[in-house]
């Protein structure tokens, strides 16, 4: 009878479960930067493999909250300088992707930290930052 009384309580003072919830996601959600990208038709690339191992040359980056994902963009991309989709799935049970335009691209092949937020699966979504 005491939980019921606090519940109550709370409902009164105008929180309730519902409205505690919407605002701790949204609070969690306030500093995930969102983009929106229109299709220009062709010219994009495919994900990338979801598990690439690194070898010399190619760039990791780092996952927020991380629970199994990977980011590797390959030496090869960063040199050929174009747009980049990477998959981020690695050992995770869901996908992620991450969209790299090609002057983000460059900046991560001169050694420039970028961070950019992932697409959201299992909703939720992963900063990824390189360098």
């Amino acid at each position: 009878m005491e939980e019921q009384n606090t519940i109550e309580e709370g409902t009164r003072e105008g929180l309730d479960r519902r409205e505690f919830a919407l605002r701790s996601i949204m609070a969690m959600l306030s500093g995930v930067a969102i983009t929106i990208s229109g299709c220009g038709g062709g010219g994009g690339s495919s994900p990338t493999q979801p598990n690439p191992q690194p070898s010399s040359g190619d760039k990791t980056g780092t996952i927020s909250a991380d629970h199994g994902h990977r980011a590797v963009i390959l030496a090869a991309q960063l040199s050929a300088g174009g747009a980049v989709t990477l998959d981020l799935r690695g050992s995770a049970d869901h996908p992620h992707t991450l969209q790299l335009t090609a002057a983000e691209v460059a900046s991560i092949a001169a050694g420039q930290r970028v961070g950019k937020a992932s697409s959201e699966d299992a909703f939720h979504t992963h900063t990824v930052t390189f360098n």
